[in-house]
């Protein structure tokens, strides 16, 4: 009896922070929706908002960030993630990501490659690809190609090697348009194993599908034949 008393009030209580956290998340969202665009403004909103909370609310931040990007505010995700940088919170490699792709997706790349350097890319042995292939594919996207080289060249001096084409492709295409073309060939040369198995993948795929195709069309034959008799 103790114990099923002490679990339904655990239970309650779970339900009562989780739904607490959503309230909060959407109280906060719809205040840095209606805010001018101004860093202090949101700063002071953001400070505020802290001061009622006992622990500092990470977990609800998330849902306000997670909002904010799917409405494709872009420019008021980079000003929350820098003011709870400033705060001493948030200091993972997911955070920096999400910061980096927002600078990307405000057309600040060139504050996104500052970022990288200074928190990131200054230590290549261990970042995760993931984290590479969305630097690449900034410096590829704003066509900052001396940048999306030197990166890859670094990554290679620790002999890391790409996990898949289309980290490869985006630094071909980068050697292609500075003119490079021995640097490109020597790409082509050394990654033909990565290449090759992209290739023969993609074909085995499409083989798949194409016995998957012709063995539903042979169920669907015998099944109107069935009908039919």
């Amino acid at each position: 009896m103790f114990k099923s008393k002490m679990y339904l009030y655990y239970s309650c209580r779970t339900l009562y922070i989780l739904w607490k956290m959503r309230t909060v998340a959407d109280f906060l969202w719809l205040q840095l929706f209606d805010l001018e665009d101004s860093k202090d403004a949101i700063y002071g909103a953001l400070d505020a908002w802290v001061a009622w909370e006992q622990n500092f609310p990470i977990a609800a931040l998330k849902n306000v960030l997670l909002a904010l990007e799917k409405d494709q505010q872009w420019h008021r995700v980079v000003q929350v993630i820098k003011w709870m940088l400033s705060k001493g919170q948030g200091n993972t490699l997911g955070t920096y990501q999400q910061l980096i792709r927002a600078l990307d997706m405000d057309h600040r790349a060139k504050e996104a490659h500052k970022f990288w350097m200074k928190k990131i890319g200054n230590d290549l042995h261990s970042v995760p690809w993931q984290a590479c292939h969305l630097m690449i594919s900034v410096y590829h996207r704003n066509n900052m190609l001396d940048h999306l080289v030197k990166l890859f060249q670094r990554l290679e001096a620790f002999d890391r090697k790409p996990p898949e084409k289309a980290i490869l492709q985006k630094v071909v295409d980068a050697y292609e348009l500075l003119g490079l073309v021995d640097e490109k060939e020597r790409l082509l040369v050394k990654y033909d194993d990565l290449l090759r198995k992209t290739r023969d993948e993609s074909k085995k795929s499409k083989k798949v599908k194409s016995r998957r195709k012709e063995t539903s069309s042979g169920r669907r034959g015998t099944v109107t034949n069935g009908v039919k008799a």
